[in-house]
C-alpha cells in the first residue's frame, strides 16, 4: 500500500504534463464539436474534405436522367441565345411527342414577352402608317397565331409533363409565379423556415398558366463561392414554392403532394429542426399510399451529391445536344422515358457553378444530382446527433493518445498515431458512403495531429536529453549497442544504487613488476594499450560486460547492471574464456616484438552486490561492492597459488552449468569464515574432448583421495596426471601438499579446506 502513491508519483512526473496538454487540447476540440466556438480554417477544412470525399465515391451512369444541352452545336444551327419561344415549342414537341420522354424540366425562365416574331412591329405600323392597307391588318389577325411565339410555346406546354424554371429576386417582380405547393395556413400555426425571397424573377403568365408546375433553380453560394447545398423549399410572402429538381422528380414520380414533416415528435428539437421550425424533412407523397421522406437542413435546403466531374464527359449523366433533339438525329431508346433537364453548358452563356468537385460545374447538372437522389430516395444529410457523435469521437481520440503516446516509443507512437489518423478518416467515410451521414472531420483530425506533434516534440525536446544523459552516463562503462538499448529507454536505467545479482570479474598481469623492468616506458605503454584493449573489447563487445575500472594494470568488471541479463553469468564465464585466447594472440605478437610474455589471472563471482554511482563529491564512478565483489578479488588473487588462469565461485559454477569445471580446492578466503568450493571453467561441456573429460574426472578422483587422507591413491593418480599434462601448475601444488600432510597429519577431524590468511 505504501508503494502505490510513491509509484503514482513517479508516473506523474514522468508523464503528467505531456497528459494534461493532451487533454487541454482534446477539450478545446470537444468545445469545437459542440459549436462553444467557431474557427474558419477548420470550417475550410470540413468543406476540403467534403469535396475530396465526393470525388471517392464512384460515379456510375443513370441512365433514367437525359440532359439536353444548348451547346455550341445548337448554337451554331439555331442562332445565338436566347432563342425565340418558337424554337423552344419545337424542342418540347420533340422530346415529348416523337422521344417520348416522361417529364421535362427547364433550366432557363422566361419573364418577359418575345416580341422577336416582328408582330408588335407589324401590327403598330398597321395602326399608324399602314392603316390605309386594310388587307394588311386582316392578314396579321390571320398570322397572328404563328407569330405570338408565346403563344406557340403555350400550346407546345399545353398538357406536356414540363416544368418551368424561375428564379428569386431581391429586387423587383417578374412574370406569374406557379400554385404554391402549401401556405403558412396550412402548417397548422407552426412556423417553417425557408429562404424568404422579397422578389422573383417567374415567367410570362401565359407559359406558367400552360406549364405543368414551375420550380426554382436558386442554388445555395457559400461564402468562398462554392455551390454545395441548395434549397428545396423557398418562401415567397405567405406561400412556398418548390425548387426546380424536387418539381421535376414529383412530375415523374406522379407525386400527389409534397408537405414538410417532422420526423422527430419530442419536444428536444435539434438544431437543424429549430432552424426549420421544427421541420426536418419532406415527404413526397405517391400514389397507392407510398411516400419518399427526404431529409432537410436549414431553411429546407439539401446537400448536393456530386457525381463525378460534371460536363458531358464526367459519366453520371447523358448529354444530347439540342440540335440534335430538334432535327431528330437524337437517338430515340436513349430518350424514351427519361427525366429530361434542358440547361446549358456553353461558357458564354455563364450557367457554370464554382462546386467542391470542379470549378466550372454545369448548373443543369446541380439539379441533375438532386433528381437522381430523390429518385434513388437516398440523401446524404448531417443528423442532429452529429455534434454528439463528432465530441465523443474527439474525447475518445484525444484522451486514448493523450495517455498512449506518452509511455511508447517513438516509432510505436507514429504507428498509432498513423492508426488513429486512419481509423477517424475511415470512419468518417464509412459513415458518409455505407450510412448516407455527414460527419465533420477536420477537428478529430487536428485533435490526433496536435497530440501526437506534442508528444514527438517533447520526446524530442525532453527525452532525447535523457537519452544523450544516459549515454553519456553509461558511455563509458557499456558496449555501444547497449547504450542504444538504453536510450530507448532512459527512464529504466539511472545511477541509484540498488541491490542485484550480478556477477563480478577482476584480472591482473601476473609479475608485472618484472615486465614493467623489462621495457622502456615507450613500450610498456604501448604493451599495457594493447592488453587492455584487448581485455575491453572482449568484456563490452564480445558479452556485453560493463568495464568498471582499470587499477594499474588490472581491471574490473560486472555483468547484469545497467542492463540485467539472466545470463551474467554465462556471459562472465565465456568472457573469461575468451580473454585467455586473446592473451595467447597477444603474444604472439609481443614474443615477436622481444616483449615479455603476457599471463592474466582472472577471478569470478557470481552473487547479490550494491551497485550504482558511488564514490566522493569530487569524483564518483558507477561501481559494484559488497562480500561477493571482495570474494571475486580474492579469487583472481589466488589463481596464481593453483597454477590457473581463471578461478570461479561456487555459485559462479552453478549459474552456469553450460561449462565443464575443474574443482580446485576449497577455500577460506581472508575475511570470510564460511569456505567456499573454487573451481575453474575450460570450455563449455560440448566443446570438452574425451581426453580433457578423462583428466577432469581423474583430477576429481584426486581431490576426493585427498580429502579422505588416502595420501598414496591421490599419489599414484597424481602421477598419472603428471605424465599427461607436466607442465600444470595445479598438479606440482598438490604433489607438495600431499607430501607435506603426509609428514603433518591434519587429523580426522580435518574439513579439507584451505585457509588463506592474506589477501
Amino acid at each position: 500500500m505504501r508503494l502505490l502513491p510513491a509509484k503514482l508519483t513517479k508516473i506523474l512526473s514522468k508523464y503528467g504534463w505531456r497528459w494534461l496538454l493532451g487533454i487541454l487540447i482534446t477539450a478545446v476540440g470537444v468545445a469545437y464539436s459542440l459549436a462553444l466556438f467557431s474557427n474558419d480554417t477548420v470550417a475550410r477544412l470540413d468543406n476540403l474534405w467534403a469535396g475530396e470525399r465526393m470525388k471517392l465515391e464512384p460515379a456510375a451512369l443513370d441512365k433514367r436522367i437525359v440532359i439536353v444541352d444548348i451547346d455550341g452545336k445548337s448554337l451554331t444551327e439555331f442562332g445565338r441565345f436566347p432563342w425565340s419561344r418558337n424554337v423552344h415549342a419545337t424542342l418540347i414537341s420533340q422530346l415529348v411527342d416523337h422521344y417520348k420522354v416522361a417529364a421535362v424540366g427547364y433550366d432557363i425562365s422566361f419573364p418577359e414577352p418575345d416580341t422577336s416574331s416582328g408582330y408588335n412591329v407589324l401590327e403598330k405600323l398597321s395602326n399608324t402608317e399602314l392603316k390605309d392597307v386594310p388587307v394588311l391588318r386582316q392578314r396579321l389577325q390571320d398570322l397572328k397565331p404563328m407569330l405570338d411565339y408565346d403563344g406557340v410555346f403555350a400550346s407546345a406546354l399545353s398538357g406536356k409533363p414540363a416544368i418551368l424554371g424561375f428564379n428569386l429576386s431581391p429586387d423587383q417582380i417578374k412574370g406569374a409565379l406557379p400554385k404554391p405547393l402549401f401556405s403558412e395556413s396550412d402548417l397548422n400555426g407552426r412556423e417553417l423556415v425557408a429562404y424568404n425571397a422579397p422578389g422573383y424573377e417567374a415567367n410570362v403568365p401565359v407559359l406558367t398558366k400552360a406549364a405543368a408546375g414551375a420550380g426554382s433553380f436558386s442554388v445555395v453560394t457559400d461564402p468562398d463561392g462554392i455551390v454545395r447545398s441548395a434549397y428545396l423549399i423557398q418562401q415567397v410572402g405567405d406561400d412556398y414554392y418548390p425548387s426546380l429538381s424536387l418539381a421535376t422528380a414529383s412530375l415523374y414520380l406522379k407525386a400527389l403532394a409534397v408537405k414538410p414533416l417532422m420526423t422527430e415528435t419530442t419536444d428536444d428539437l435539434s438544431q437543424s429542426q429549430l432552424d426549420s421550425g421544427g421541420f426536418d424533412a419532406l415527404t413526397i407523397l405517391l400514389p397507392g399510399r407510398k411516400q419518399r421522406v427526404i431529409p432537410v437542413g436549414e431553411a429546407m435546403s439539401t446537400v448536393v451529391q456530386y457525381r463525378g466531374r460534371g460536363g458531358p464527359h464526367g459519366g453520371t449523366f447523358r448529354y444530347v445536344s439540342a440540335a440534335d433533339v430538334m432535327t431528330g438525329r437524337a437517338s430515340a431508346e436513349l430518350l424514351n422515358g427519361t427525366v429530361v433537364l434542358i440547361g446549358t453548358t456553353a461558357p458564354g452563356l455563364v450557367d457554370l457553378r464554382a462546386t467542391p468537385v470542379n470549378p466550372e460545374y454545369p448548373g443543369v447538372e446541380i439539379h441533375a444530382n438532386l433528381i437522381k437522389s430523390i429518385l434513388d430516395n437516398r440523401f446524404k444529410s448531417r443528423p442532429y446527433w452529429a455534434f454528439v457523435a463528432e465530441a465523443g469521437e474527439i474525447l475518445l481520440a484525444g484522451f486514448a493518445l493523450s495517455f498512449a503516446l506518452a509511455a511508447l516509443s517513438p516509432l510505436r507512437a507514429s504507428l498509432l498515431g498513423a492508426a488513429a489518423l486512419a481509423a477517424a478518416v475511415g470512419f468518417n467515410y464509412y459513415m458518409y458512403s455505407e450510412q448516407d451521414l455527414i460527419l465533420n472531420l477536420a477537428m478529430i483530425n487536428i485533435v490526433i495531429i496536435l497530440v501526437f506533434g506534442l508528444n514527438m516534440v517533447w520526446g524530442y525536446f525532453f527525452e532525447v536529453r535523457r537519452s544523450k544523459a544516459v549515454a553519456s552516463l553509461f558511455g563509458e562503462y557499456v558496449a555501444p549497442e547497449l547504450v542504444a538499448e538504453m536510450v530507448d529507454d532512459p527512464d529504466k536505467y539511472n545511477m541509484e544504487g540498488e541491490s542485484r545479482d550480478l556477477t563480478v570479474m577482476f584480472v591482473d598481469v601476473r609479475g608485472f613488476t618484472t615486465i614493467s623492468e623489462g621495457l622502456t616506458p615507450k613500450a610498456l605503454r604501448e604493451y599495457i594499450n594493447l592488453y587492455l584493449t584487448a581485455m575491453s573489447e572482449d568484456i563490452r563487445s564480445a558479452h556485453q560486460g560493463t568495464l568498471d575500472k582499470y587499477i594499474g594494470d588490472a581491471v574490473m568488471a560486472f555483468w547484469g547492471a545497467p542492463v540485467a541479463f539472466d545470463d551474467h553469468a554465462s556471459r562472465g564465464v565465456a568472457t573469461s574464456l575468451l580473454m585467455q585466447a586473446s592473451a595467447k594472440r597477444l603474444n604472439q605478437d609481443f614474443i615477436a616484438r622481444g616483449w615479455p610474455e603476457l599471463k592474466i589471472g582472472i577471478g569470478l563471482n557470481t552473487g547479490m552486490m550494491h551497485v550504482g554511482d558511488m564514490g566522493s563529491n569530487i569524483r564518483r564512478a558507477y561501481t559494484v561492492m559488497g562480500d561477493a565483489v571482495n570474494l571475486g578479488s580474492r579469487l583472481e588473487g589466488i589463481t596464481k597459488v593453483y597454477g590457473v588462469g581463471i578461478a570461479v565461485g561456487e555459485s559462479t559454477r552453478a549459474a552456469a552449468p553450460e561449462f565443464t569445471y575443474r574443482e580446485l580446492d576449497l577455500v577460506r578466503v581472508k575475511g570470510k569464515n564460511e569456505p567456499v568450493a573454487i573451481f575453474e571453467p575450460l570450455a563449455l561441456v560440448q566443446d570438452t574432448g574425451d581426453d580433457a573429460r578423462h583428466e577432469v574426472q581423474r583430477w576429481h578422483e584426486t581431490l576426493a583421495a585427498v580429502r579422505a587422507q588416502r595420501w598414496d591413491d591421490a599419489s599414484a593418480i597424481l602421477a598419472e596426471l603428471q605424465a599427461l599434462s607436466p607442465q600444470r601448475g595445479l598438479y606440482h601444488l598438490y604433489v607438495e601438499r600431499i607430501a607435506y600432510y603426509r609428514e603433518h597429519p591434519p587429523g580426522e577431524g580435518w574439513d579439507g579446506v584451505t585457509t588463506f590468511e592474506t589477501k
